[in-house]
This record gives structure tokens, sequence and C-alpha cells, in this order.
């Protein structure tokens, strides 16, 4: 249990790496942003295709897979409708703050079922759980430098920000411990939680991660998409 709760840290500190890169470089090139989150993109789509789909039907029925998957997409959905209407209207001044803030909240909210993600992953299969692990904690990345600016933006100090973000990326240690003990209760909920993370992956990666790194440079998007297709090919192969 320690050592899952420990790696949903790890994956859950790239928010904080993030942020760093923020504040120490200020805003990426806008080709190399493409590219990681093109690099992101492509992971998750690998790993949803190749390992948590599979492995999730391997575990349980096409009913309880299904079942998983639109609840991970539908909760997702509710949570993206939820922050889109607490949006502040402007962006000058301090809505900078506020947008920041909201931003994060969010972030913590989405980084609690990737816990869980992490854990079905491990009870599931030895590889897959570092994989999530992996995939999860390069997500986290932009999404940590997507907190950061606007914090920055508003007047709020490194620190401050940085333990923000450090707040944020104890949540996903926290899904971990909560889907480690809903596996060890009943290994039927193995095959839904696999699932629900394809799905909230899935919905992250259609409505978030896509569409944002083509924003800047379709090239280096498509790039980084492949790149992290291919990767996860490649561990596969070699697993």
């Amino acid at each position: 249990m320690h050592g899952i709760v420990l790696l949903g840290l790890v994956a859950g500190s790239g928010t904080c790496l993030g942020a760093l890169l923020i504040i120490l470089r200020g805003r990426l090139q806008a080709g190399r942003f493409s590219f990681l989150l093109g690099l992101a993109a492509g992971i998750m789509t690998a790993v949803i295709a190749f390992d948590l789909v599979p492995s999730s039907l391997r575990y349980g029925s096409p009913v309880a897979a299904l079942t998983g998957f639109c609840g991970g997409i539908g909760m997702m959905a509710v949570l993206d409708c939820l922050l889109n209407s607490l949006s502040p209207a402007t962006f000058a001044g301090k809505s900078y703050l506020k947008m920041g803030y909201l931003i994060a909240a969010g972030i913590a909210l989405h980084d609690f079922p990737e816990g869980m993600a992490i854990a079905a992953g491990f009870a599931a299969a030895e590889k897959l759980g570092p994989l999530l692990v992996f995939a999860i904690g390069l997500h986290n990345i932009p999404e940590g430098m997507a907190a950061a600016a606007p914090l920055g933006y508003g007047g709020l100090g490194a620190w401050r920000i940085l333990a923000i973000n450090a707040a944020i990326s104890a949540v996903t240690p926290l899904g971990a411990f909560a889907g480690f003990l809903l596996t060890e209760k009943s290994r039927a909920l193995i095959s839904p939680l696999l699932a629900f993370a394809a799905g909230t992956m899935t919905y992250i990666v259609i409505r978030e991660l896509a569409p944002e790194s083509r924003r800047n440079s379709r090239l280096h998007a498509y790039t980084g998409m492949l790149a992290g297709i291919f990767f996860i090919i490649a561990l596969d192969f070699i697993a």
C-alpha cells in the first residue's frame, strides 16, 4: 500500500514540476509547449487503447467496463461544466488570481480519480501501474504550468505558487489510497475502476490536451502525439 501511495505522490509531483518551470523560465516556447501537450495526449491515448481498456475487459464484463468508462467521462464533463460556470468573465488584475485558483481547484478534482486509476492499474497488472504513473505524471506538468501562470500574473509569490501546487500534488496519492482500499475490498471493482480511469483520461485528451496542443503548432502537436503513442507501444513490446 505504501508503495502505491508513494508512486501516486510521484505522479502528482508533475504539477509541482510544471509550476517550477513557469517560475524559473516563464512560458515555454509555443512549439515546445505544443509538443509537450501532444506527447501527453499520445501517451494517454496509447495507455487507454492498449492497456486500460483491455485490462478492464479482462477483469470484468463488457457491461462493467462500459459503465465505468461512461462514469469517468460523465464525472469529468460535470466537473468541466462546473468550473466553466465559475470562470471569471475578465482576465485583468485580480481576476488572473481568481482564474489561477479555479484552475488549481479543477486540477485537484481531476487528480483524485487519476490516483484511483494508479491503484487499479497496480491491482490489475504489474506493468500497468508504472505506465499510469508515468502518463499521469507527464500530463500533470502542463496542468501545473496552467495553474502557475495566472497565479504569477495575479501577483502571487513563487513560494506560495509552489505551496498551492504541492497541495494539489497531494491529492493524487489520496486517490491512490482510496483506490487501493476499494480494490482490496472487492476485486470485482478493478474492472470498472480501470474503465473509469480510461473514461476520465479520454475526456482529458479529447477536450483539453489534443485541442490545446494544436493551438500553437499542429506540426509539433502531431509529432508529440506520435512520439507518445510509439513510446508506449515500444514499452509494451519490451515488457
